[in-house]
């Protein structure tokens, strides 16, 4: 599927909204996966893995120390990852349609 072709530098086009949204979607997907391949994960471990999980580390179990302390700062790093890519998609959309309609207007 290729990217629509965004008309004479607007920002607010159909065109330019839409492969905006693709993108932000894939991102999406990409941080989705993510956090369900953790959240699945971990119960994966302790039913295939119980001698592992039952491992004590810093006075707690690696299942919960994954679990209560470790999970968290997970998926608040996807959020950051999420929000950081997401503005930067953001602004590479802007500066494509900008670079495009000034090429368009030197002409």
């Amino acid at each position: 599927m290729s990217d629509p072709v965004i008309p004479s530098g607007d920002v607010h086009s159909e065109a330019f909204l839409h492969r905006l949204m693709r993108r932000q979607w894939v991102l999406s997907v990409l941080c989705a996966s993510a956090f369900v391949a953790a959240l699945v994960g971990l119960p994966l471990l302790n039913y295939w893995a119980p001698e592992l999980m039952a491992r004590r580390v810093g006075g707690f179990t690696l299942s919960w120390l994954v679990l209560g302390v470790l999970f968290f700062p997970f998926v608040w790093a996807i959020a950051w990852v999420f929000i950081r890519r997401s503005i930067r998609l953001e602004n590479q959309e802007v500066e494509e349609v900008r670079g495009a309609g000034s090429s368009t207007a030197a002409r």
